[in-house]
């Protein structure tokens, strides 16, 4: 039997899910289930135990599971796993927890500058290099048991496999543990002792080894079924536009990053959520970013998405919704703001916008602020937009508008999200020519439409402005 099928495990912070995919990139089964964190000993913890749980109980039942012959992880960023020869040091802490108390302002003196490690000092532990210092400070004797710490694709691959690996997407992910400029180790992760328990840095789409036995039987996969090192969710969907010039990719999710493929220096601003991320190949990608999922999600309130239509975005627009940021309180470029809602600049109640309204007003929203973070970087050739907003009229429109003539926006048409094709292109690296993404330019607004959203976006810009 010919072992072409690919297992993929795409674990974000809100939803997991886990497929295979046919030698011609066809999902031939799948499993998805909600994402959630877990108590832990002192902090809040993700939910490791129950994701391992679901997939001893999905993986056996996809179909074609016995074809699998590569299997890969993608997973949310800013999470790191402590190991020792026998399992789980401890859980590994949720980047939402925020307990560090006098840990955090120890931890950002002895840091390295910004153009050293591309990394701003973000809230609660989205610098996860934050976690390990508090581990090590709080919890001396935890510390002493760490063998390894493992980048969360690498944990569970690790997991898969046995074997230890680090990879350099998820060191580079705001962490400042790495240097994205000097492809190596931070200073201060030197310095601190930390860099030396990290297992050995190898590629995204390395083979690591096969399955162990016991999972092989336990997962119902072939004995020769190999694991792949595995990759940040964010840079596997950027890992298929590396070599598209002058482009940003546009990945929305819980989060909404817009990632440069050039790599050209920027000015970037830090205290904006700007940063440099690292992509699968080292190179160094200037990124910028806002929680637009879970802005999105707050401000339908309830409401189906699919009520974003054209002509609800027109109606936001001729009755004068505004909202004005920010509705989640991790980064962003005006993180710590209490956002508004108006109504032809009146504060009104979120509550006060009707309810076929409020998913086209969130997705104005989140083209406003996808604007601000695309205009951040300074490229000049096509914006490329990849997930659940991909598929937003409402957005696809607004944003395109804004954009203007110079410069064109593309969305997928992949009916598969963009991480976990990225995921399964890196798994099969060396065929990764063999398929262009499939994109299309979405239908722009009438010439009307287009001058009245320019000109709620001033008026939006204006007001934020004035509310700062």
């Amino acid at each position: 039997m010919t072992l072409d099928h690919t297992l993929v495990v795409d674990i974000g912070k809100s939803n997991a899910r886990v497929l295979v995919l046919d030698a011609d990139g066809v999902v031939a089964g799948q499993s998805t289930r909600a994402n959630a964190s877990a108590p832990g000993p002192g902090y809040s913890a993700l939910g490791v135990g129950m994701l391992q749980s679901w997939l001893l109980e999905a993986v056996p039942r996809l179909p074609s599971r016995e074809r699998v012959g590569r299997l890969i992880v993608s997973t949310h960023g800013a999470a790191f796993c402590a190991v020792d020869d026998r399992g789980l040091v401890l859980p590994p802490i949720d980047y939402e927890w925020d307990g560090y108390g006098d840990h955090r302002a120890t931890f950002e003196a002895g840091l390295d500058p910004f153009d050293h490690t591309g990394s701003p000092n973000l809230p609660m532990g989205l610098n996860a290099g934050l976690q390990l210092h508090w581990v090590k400070s709080a919890r001396p004797d935890d510390w002493a048991r760490i063998r390894h710490w493992l980048p969360y694709p690498q944990y569970w691959a690790w997991w898969l496999s046995g074997v230890a690996a680090s990879e350099v997407s998820s060191l580079g992910c705001h962490t400042q543990l790495w240097s994205p400029t000097e492809a190596r180790f931070s200073r201060w992760a030197e310095r601190s002792g930390i860099a030396e328990r990290f297992a050995p840095v190898r590629p995204a789409w390395d083979v690591l080894g096969p399955v162990t036995p016991a999972m092989a039987d336990r997962l119902g996969l072939p004995a020769v079924c190999e694991v792949v090192c595995g990759v940040h969710d964010s840079n596997a969907c950027l890992a298929r536009y590396l070599d598209t010039p002058g482009a940003t990719l546009l990945t929305t999710g819980t989060w909404t990053i817009a990632m440069a493929t050039g790599g050209g220096p920027v000015g970037l601003a830090p205290a904006r959520d700007e940063l440099v991320n690292v992509a699968v190949d080292g190179r160094a990608v200037p990124t910028a970013r806002f929680m637009g999922g879970r802005e999105f999600e707050v401000l339908c309130a309830g409401a189906s998405p699919d009520a974003a239509t054209v002509d609800a975005l027109a109606e936001v627009v001729h009755a004068g919704w505004q909202a004005l940021p920010a509705f989640a309180d991790a980064g962003g470029p005006w993180r710590g703001r209490q956002g508004a809602v108006t109504k032809h600049g009146a504060t009104m109640k979120l509550a006060d916008v009707p309810a076929a309204l409020r998913p086209a007003l969130a997705a104005w929203y989140c083209a406003v602020v996808s604007h601000d973070r695309v205009s951040a970087l300074g490229e000049r050739g096509p914006v490329i937009v990849e997930g659940p907003l991909a598929r937003n009229a409402a957005f696809t429109t607004a944003l395109s508008a804004l954009l203007g003539d110079g410069r064109p926006l593309q969305r997928s048409t992949d009916a598969l999200e963009g991480t976990a094709r990225g995921a399964a292109r890196l798994a099969r690296w060396e065929d990764r020519h063999t398929r262009a993404p499939a994109l299309d330019t979405p239908p722009a607004a009438g010439a009307a439409l287009s001058g009245d959203l320019q000109r709620h976006a001033d008026d939006w810009s204006a007001r934020q402005a004035r509310s700062t």
